[in-house]
C-alpha cells in the first residue's frame, strides 16, 4: 500500500526568517556643502588605511548642516561616497529640500538623530571599544495647528506643515509641491505633487477632490504620474494611505 510522505513540501516549508541584528554602520556627518573638500578629505582618509573604506555601509546625515548652507547635490555626494568605497544605506535629515531628494531617488530617510555619537578615524585603536549604548527612543513630533490655505497652489510653489497637517482650500498646480507631517487635505483638483507624513509617520493620508497628482508619497513610499494614471480612480476623489509598504488609493 502507497503510504504518504510527511516532507514538507516547497509549499509549506519555510524559506526565510526575519531576525534582529545590531551590525556596524558608518555614519558621515557633513558640516558644509562642499563636496570637493569632501572628495579631497576622504582620499586622504583612504590613503591612511585602504581596507577601512572598502564597501564599507554608510549612513549620510546632513541634518546638522545650516539652513543657509543651501541645496546637497545628493547623488553627486553618493557617487563620491562610492568612490572611496562608502556604500550609502539611508540618508539622516532634517531639512526639507534634502527629504525630498532622498524620496525621489528612493533613497530611505532616518529621523534627525538626538544621540551623541564620537567621531570614527581609521585608525586601529589599541584599547578594545565600549559596545555602544543603546539608541534613545524616537522624540515624539511637536503637536503645531493643521496650516491651511485659501488660495490656488500655482506651480514652483512649496508649501510645508511642519508637525501637523496642511489643507489647501483649491486647486493644486503640475510643479507645485505640499509637504506635512501628518495629513494632507486638497479640496480641489492634485495637479502636483504631495508627500505626506515626511518625517516617517506612516498613519498619514492624503485627500483630494481630483486626483491627477505628479507624484503621491507617505512616508517614502511613493508613486508617481505614470502609474496613477492606470488606476481606475484617476481624476476621481480619493484618499491614498499606507499599509505595510504598499500605497492604497481608495474612492472617498
Amino acid at each position: 500500500m502507497q503510504t504518504m510522505s510527511t516532507n514538507p513540501t516547497p509549499d509549506t516549508a519555510s524559506v526565510f526568517q526575519l531576525k534582529g541584528s545590531m551590525l556596524a554602520i558608518t555614519v558621515l556627518e557633513l558640516g558644509r556643502n562642499d563636496l570637493e573638500a569632501l572628495d579631497r578629505q576622504l582620499a586622504a582618509k583612504v590613503a591612511q588605511a585602504p581596507n577601512f573604506f572598502s564597501n564599507t555601509p554608510l549612513v549620510l546625515a546632513l541634518d546638522k548642516l545650516p539652513a543657509n548652507e543651501g541645496a546637497i547635490d545628493l547623488p553627486g555626494l553618493m557617487r563620491i561616497c562610492r568612490h572611496h568605497g562608502l556604500r550609502t544605506l539611508a540618508l539622516r535629515a532634517s531639512r526639507i529640500e534634502d527629504i525630498a531628494a532622498a524620496i525621489a531617488i528612493d533613497l530611505p530617510v532616518l529621523p534627525p538623530s538626538g544621540a551623541r555619537e564620537r567621531p570614527l578615524e581609521p585608525e586601529p585603536e589599541v584599547k578594545k571599544p565600549e559596545p555602544p549604548p543603546p539608541p534613545p527612543p524616537p522624540a515624539e513630533p511637536e503637536v503645531r495647528p493643521t496650516r491651511i490655505v485659501t488660495t490656488p497652489v500655482r506651480g514652483g510653489q512649496q508649501i510645508y506643515a511642519q508637525g501637523g497637517d496642511l489643507v489647501v482650500v483649491g486647486s493644486v498646480s503640475p510643479g507645485a509641491e505640499l509637504l506635512a507631517d501628518g495629513n494632507i487635505h486638497v479640496y480641489g483638483a492634485m495637479r502636483g505633487r504631495a508627500l505626506a507624513g515626511i518625517k516617517g509617520n506612516t498613519k498619514a493620508r492624503i485627500f483630494c477632490y481630483q486626483m491627477t497628482a505628479e507624484l503621491v508619497s507617505i512616508a517614502g513610499q511613493y508613486r508617481v504620474c505614470e502609474e496613477l494614471r492606470r488606476d481606475p480612480l484617476w481624476g476621481a476623489g480619493v484618499q491614498v494611505s499606507l499599509s505595510g509598504d504598499v500605497l492604497n488609493i481608495t474612492r472617498l
